[in-house]
């Protein structure tokens, strides 16, 4: 990994009509260019509202192919701006065919690779089974020019399997572009306790791995079609060294672009110190593969 590195996250809104979102996060890429960043990440499908709160067939119509217009108009930024990007796009793979994929553009405004999100939810406000083929390229992270990139998508980041998997693999970076968010009818206490579980849950992976983690979210209310329901989703991005300590975070409501330093070199000393990898009993985690032991 190139050290140091400087890493940011875009926290924004994703609410308004896909030309004014996209023209805000190539500004905030452009921002991070001008701090000599060397990496951005966007979060979760950033080019519109969150789609998945209904199921209707007329929205597979928002569908790109990769390459496609939107990969285009990115991967020229990423060369002007000479910066890593990592970006999700609504797929249309094929007719009838569609998957939630994150695009890695290097710095020469190639596509360094992409991933499938892997884990597909399905939960009131959250039908993204509908839509999204589960991704079929496994847990393989992107080469790039500074360094190998770990790229997950939101429901991934609830599994400890996948960021292990990534690790081994060789990521020096976890990354996890996301849209999470609260029912506004949940308590204030239940509101919390999933926040902190969320958080939780990322940080564990970076210590465990031994390696820093970028969580990116989208902000603001967006209500249902058809519905006075909808998701207030929550912020809170974050970027977390290799013990999981807080290196830079957002609160739950503010644009905002994270900025980090990582040295890869604390990477390697944390994982000599906690030598997780190396005490892992591989002769004895068969069973992980099965659906539950009974």
């Amino acid at each position: 990994m190139k050290s140091p590195l400087i890493v940011t996250a875009v926290q924004q809104s994703c609410n308004a009509d896909r030309q004014t979102n996209l023209d805000f996060s190539i500004a905030q890429i452009r921002a991070a260019a001008t701090i000599n960043a060397d990496l951005v990440v966007l979060p979760e499908l950033h080019l519109g509202p969150y789609f998945c709160q209904n199921e209707d067939h007329n929205t597979f119509d928002l569908a790109q192919p990769i390459p496609g217009p939107t990969t285009a108009i990115l991967a020229e930024v990423a060369k002007e701006e000479k910066i890593v990007i990592v970006a999700t796009i609504f797929e249309e793979r094929a007719p009838g065919l569609y998957h939630n994929t994150a695009v890695v553009f290097d710095k020469d405004g190639s596509i360094a690779g992409k991933y499938r999100k892997m884990h597909i939810p399905d939960d009131p406000g959250f039908y993204e089974k509908y839509y999204f083929t589960p991704g079929d390229l496994g847990f393989t992270p992107i080469e790039t020019s500074i360094g190998k990139l770990g790229v997950l998508i939101c429901w991934d980041q609830w599994y400890p399997e996948a960021a292990r998997l990534m690790a081994l693999a060789g990521a020096e970076i976890l990354i996890y572009p996301t849209a999470i968010g609260w029912d506004p009818e949940d308590t204030n206490e239940e509101q919390q306790r999933q926040l902190n579980a969320w958080i939780t849950i990322q940080r564990a992976h970076a210590v465990a791995n031994g390696i820093p983690v970028i969580s990116c979210n989208r902000i603001g209310f967006e209500k249902a079609p058809d519905s006075e329901a909808g998701i207030n989703f929550w912020g809170n991005s974050f970027i977390a060294g290799p013990q999981g300590e807080l290196i830079e975070q957002a609160n739950e409501s503010e644009s905002k672009l994270l900025i980090a330093t990582l040295d890869s070199a604390r990477s390697e000393r944390v994982r000599r110190i906690w030598p997780f990898l190396r005490d892992r009993r591989i002769d004895a985690f068969g069973d992980i593969t099965k659906r539950f032991i009974d």
